[in-house]
């Protein structure tokens, strides 16, 4: 199968993942407080992160590895 991809987006595409990347890093260092003070990773938190890392693997795939065109969603699904 064959993706056929825009020769021009590489060159904007890093601009249009800023605000995915901006988006992911807040609530990552909400939970690292939350461990930092509580000791323990809260469930709500843990499930959330993990829907985080899922959304930033499809930023990354579109940003940086460049396997796609379609901007990935702003969501966790």
């Amino acid at each position: 199968m064959r993706v056929d991809l825009d020769r021009w987006l590489p060159l904007i595409k890093w601009l249009l993942a800023i605000p995915h990347y901006i988006v992911l890093l807040v609530p990552v260092i909400v939970s690292w407080f939350a461990i930092a003070i509580t000791g323990s990773y809260p469930r709500p938190f843990f499930d959330f992160v993990v829907g985080l890392q899922t959304w930033s693997s499809r930023v990354t795939g579109y940003a940086i590895l460049m396997v796609t065109d379609r901007c990935p969603p702003f969501s966790l699904s």
